[in-house]
C-alpha cells in the first residue's frame, strides 16, 4: 500500500491541470492514467482549440470576447440547461487560461484555415492536443507528479477524511491511500454496453471519436458511494463523423464540417433538419445526435463542387459522382426520392448574398425542413458526399460539484476529499449541445480549482 497527499484519476488535459496546481500548492501527488503511455490524454489528444473569454488581442484571438456574449452563446446551445453559477465561474475563469498554460509550456498558434467564426473565440495550441499534454506532462513530471500508466482505477473506497483506491496494474491490484482525490477520468461513453442501457442496439452504430478507455468505472464508484448525480444519461456531445472511420479514436480528423454547405439525408433520401441553422461552431455538436435518432444511425452530407475548398475534409476522400444518381447508387438509397429531395431543395433556395462569416441571406422558402442561411442550389457537378455516424466525444451523465470542485452527495452537501473535473461533471455545465473548444475550458479551469482545493484540503 501506498500513501499519497492527493490522487488523480485520469491523465487528459482536467487531470494535469489539477496535478499541476496540487504539486505546486506543495502536495505529494500521484496520477493514474488507464491508458498505456504512448496513448495517454484521453480525449484531449484529439483538441486543437480552447474558447477563452478576452478582452482585447490575445494569443492570435482578434478583439473582445465577453463574458456576456460567451454566456448567451452557452444558452443558445443548451437551450438554459445549465448551471449558471458554475458556467459564469468557468467563463470568467478562463480569461487567464492562456497565460496560465504558457507556464505549463503550451504555446499558441493562428487559428487553423477552414475552422469558420474562430479567431474571435477560440485560441488554438501550437501543434494540437498532443502537443499540449506532451507540454502538461513534462511539466507535472519536472514539479515532482508521479504518473503512472496502464493504471485504471477499479474501486474507490470513502472512509472519513482518508480515500482508499484500488486500480488494477497489470495483473496485480494496489491499494493507494489518499487524503484527497481527484476524479478527472472522463465520461462512459466507451463502455458501449453501458450506452446500450440507455440507447439499446443503436449503441453500437455508434462512433467514438475518443480513447477506447473512457469505460467510466470511476464515475460509476462515485455514484456508488453516494455522489449526486447530473445530466441526462442519453445526452452527449456527439458530431457528424465519417461514417467509413474506427469505431474508437477516430479523433478530429474524421470530423464532417460539411454539412452547413450542402443538404444532410437519411437512409430514405430525406432531409430531416436545418443544415444552416446557425455558425457551424454552435451547432456541430447538434449533427452527432440527430444522426444518432435517425434510422440506422447513418445520414449522407451532399454537396456540390462550387464549396469544396470551404471546409475542412475528413480524412477520408468524398464519393465523387457526375450525377445525383449515381451518388444514391453507392449508397443504396432511393434514386427517385434523391433526386426529388435535390429538386425540391433547389427550387426553394433564395439567393442572397453568401457569406460563411456570417448569418448570411441565402435561405429557403416553402420547404420542411427549411435551411435558414448558406443555402446554395446543388447544381454545380461533380457533385460529392460523405456518409455520417454520430461520434460520441463524452457523456453528459457525471458528478454534481460546487463552485470548489467538490463532488456533491446525494444526501446533501459533499464527500469529504473528493473532487472532480472535465467530462465526469461537465454534465452541470452542458445539459445539452455544446460549444467549440468548451470541454477544454471546462477540463482546465475545474481541473485547476480541484487541484488546488485538493492540496489545501490533503494539507490541512
Amino acid at each position: 500500500m501506498r500513501e499519497v497527499d492527493v490522487l488523480i484519476v485520469g491523465g487528459g488535459n482536467a487531470a494535469l491541470c489539477a496535478a499541476i496546481e496540487a504539486r505546486r500548492a506543495g502536495a505529494s501527488v500521484l496520477l493514474l492514467e488507464a491508458a498505456p503511455q504512448d496513448f495517454r490524454g484521453g480525449n484531449s489528444r484529439h483538441t486543437r482549440n480552447v474558447r477563452q473569454m478576452h478582452i482585447g488581442n490575445d494569443n492570435f484571438l482578434v478583439d473582445d470576447y465577453t463574458e456576456e456574449e460567451f454566456y448567451k452563446d452557452l444558452l443558445g446551445v443548451t437551450g438554459g440547461e445549465t448551471d449558471e453559477t458554475l458556467a459564469r465561474l468557468t467563463i470568467r475563469s478562463s480569461e487567464d487560461l492562456g497565460t496560465w498554460m504558457k507556464t505549463a509550456g503550451v504555446r499558441w498558434q493562428p487559428p487553423l484555415r477552414g475552422t469558420l467564426q474562430l479567431s474571435r473565440t477560440n485560441a488554438f495550441f501550437l501543434g494540437g492536443g498532443k502537443a499540449l499534454l506532451n507540454a502538461y506532462y513534462r511539466t507535472a513530471e519536472k514539479l515532482g507528479v508521479v504518473c503512472e500508466y496502464d493504471s485504471p482505477v477499479e474501486e474507490i473506497e470513502l472512509d472519513g477524511d482518508r480515500i482508499a483506491s484500488v486500480y488494477s496494474h497489470g495483473e496485480t491490484g494496489e491499494e493507494v491511500r489518499s487524503k484527497a482525490i481527484v476524479v478527472a477520468s472522463g465520461g462512459f461513453e466507451a463502455n458501449l454496453d453501458w450506452m446500450a442501457e440507455y440507447w439499446g442496439e443503436a449503441a453500437h452504430n455508434f462512433a467514438i471519436r475518443g480513447t477506447p478507455y473512457n469505460l467510466g468505472r470511476p464515475l460509476r464508484c462515485l455514484l456508488d458511494a453516494g455522489a449526486r448525480a447530473i445530466g441526462n444519461p442519453k445526452e452527449f456531445h456527439a458530431v457528424a463523423v465519417d461514417a467509413r472511420g474506427p469505431q474508437f479514436d477516430g479523433g478530429i480528423v474524421t470530423r464532417l464540417d460539411s454539412v452547413p454547405l450542402g443538404i444532410v439525408v437519411n437512409k430514405f433520401g430525406q432531409r430531416f433538419y436545418d443544415e444552416g441553422e446557425d455558425f457551424w461552431p454552435k451547432r456541430y455538436a447538434t449533427w452527432g445526435g440527430l444522426i444518432a435518432r435517425q434510422p440506422d444511425q447513418i445520414a449522407y452530407s451532399i454537396v456540390d463542387a462550387k464549396v469544396m475548398d470551404e471546409f475542412i475534409p475528413s480524412l477520408y476522400p468524398p464519393i465523387r459522382a457526375d450525377s445525383i444518381r449515381e451518388i444514391a447508387g453507392v449508397f443504396g438509397l432511393e434514386p427517385e426520392v434523391l433526386e426529388t429531395t435535390v429538386s425540391e431543395f433547389n427550387e426553394a433556395v433564395v439567393e442572397g448574398d453568401f457569406d460563411l462569416t456570417k448569418l448570411d441571406d441565402c435561405g429557403t422558402k416553402d420547404i420542411t425542413p427549411p435551411k435558414s442561411h448558406w443555402a446554395q442550389k446543388i447544381e454545380t457537378a461533380p457533385f460529392f458526399a460523405y456518409p455520417l455516424r454520430p461520434g460520441i466525444t463524452f457523456t453528459y451523465r457525471g458528478v454534481a460539484v460546487d463552485e470548489q470542485a467538490r463532488v456533491q452527495a446525494e444526501a446533501g452537501g459533499a464527500l469529504t476529499g473528493v473532487f472532480a473535473a472535465g467530462e465526469v461533471m461537465a454534465g452541470s455545465i452542458l445539459g445539452r449541445g455544446y460549444l467549440a473548444g468548451f470541454g477544454m475550458t471546462i477540463g482546465a479551469v475545474f481541473g485547476r480549482i480541484a487541484g488546488r482545493e485538493a492540496a489545501k484540503h490533503a494539507l490541512g
